[in-house]
């Protein structure tokens, strides 16, 4: 199985972080948002990865051949952003084994060894999650069985509560590149793009039987507010750390739920809950909570809460929220 993994988009709704970072190098929870999956590919016996990539690709090549040498990667340019389909249908020239398609805007607890124990009628999996505000997502819609008959985006209607998350192992490859380009064929949509559920769609009206796949949890990483709240669920679970080397002295209080890196410095400061500090960062004479402070930024005088702080910036004096990309300096009264 090799995977394909879609990343030429701007994300602009993670501004001013991705004007220097690509989106799934925004680090959550001190680590990449990439990295969550990544990580788990030789597990999964995933050691070849095609990346679609566009916006920044260099700073991709760049983390890929430094974090992951042993990884057999191609990166193939999205020149034209015309969807997610036409993402996908770059990656056909490598397409000669079972595909897990990711799209790394979300972190999930999924069973990615689903795929080896399936059973040979099924064409793939679509992993989906039970939402209440069905209106904001593609919706799928099942048989009995748990075999997706629809997909739809956006329904006005409750006619499935089960949200597409962007998680999909596809068997049928060729299947799936003709529904590529006979999408590819008609008019765009709505938004003058061409969407990958829509060749998924093909694929069953043409006979695959594509099974739905529930997952334990969905956090989302696109935005300000959601990349708080998916730090603080990992702070609560698995992320939570305190370094031997963080300096932290003795008029400083410290929440259980943070993650405190290497070489950081905390001097007569309260860090509460939900705070990543990166290493190397220093937070003196200030509270903090549910925040993420990059690597070597320093906090002086502050009282910050539901803020990120990119990587060596200067924060001094300041009350309230904060969101500063890399190399920013914000001073209050």
């Amino acid at each position: 199985m090799k995977a394909v993994i879609p990343l030429a988009g701007r994300g602009t709704r993670l501004r001013p972080h991705t004007l220097t970072t690509p989106k799934p190098l925004v680090r959550v929870a001190g680590k990449p948002v990439m990295s969550y999956i990544l990580d788990e590919f030789p597990a999964l016996g995933i050691d070849e990865v095609v990346f679609i990539v566009g916006y920044l690709r260099d700073e991709v090549k760049r983390f890929i051949s430094e974090e992951y040498p042993d990884l057999k990667a191609h990166f193939v340019v999205q020149e034209v952003q015309d969807g997610t389909a036409g993402a996908i249908k770059l990656a056909e020239p490598f397409a000669d084994e079972d595909l897990l398609i990711v799209f790394v805007d979300t972190l999930f607890d999924a069973d990615l060894t689903l795929p080896s124990k399936l059973g040979r009628e099924w064409g793939g999996v679509i992993w989906a999650k039970e939402v209440e505000d069905y209106q904001r997502f593609g919706v799928i819609v099942t048989d009995d069985e748990g075999g997706m008959t629809r997909i739809i985006e956006k329904p006005d209607e409750p006619i499935s509560r089960l949200a597409n998350i962007g998680l999909y192992y596809i068997r049928d490859s060729a299947l799936l590149f003709e529904g590529i380009n006979h999408v590819l064929g008609s008019e765009p949509g709505p938004s003058g793009e061409f969407y990958l559920t829509d060749a998924f769609q093909y694929m069953v009206d043409h006979g695959s039987r594509i099974r739905t796949a529930p997952v334990g949890g969905w956090y989302d990483c696109g935005k300000v507010e959601t990349l708080l709240e998916t730090n603080a669920h990992l702070l609560e679970t698995s992320r939570g750390f305190q370094s031997p080397s963080a300096r932290v002295d003795g008029d400083s209080e410290l929440h259980d739920a943070v993650r405190i890196e290497d070489d950081v410095t905390i001097e007569g400061s309260h860090i509460g809950a939900h705070v990543t500090l990166e290493r190397g960062a220093r937070v003196v004479n200030s509270t903090l909570s549910n925040c993420i402070v990059g690597r070597e930024a320093e906090i002086r005088d502050s009282t910050l809460r539901d803020s990120i702080v990119g990587g060596q910036s200067r924060i001094a004096g300041i009350r309230g929220e904060v969101n500063a990309g890399e190399f920013s300096e914000l001073k209050g009264d």
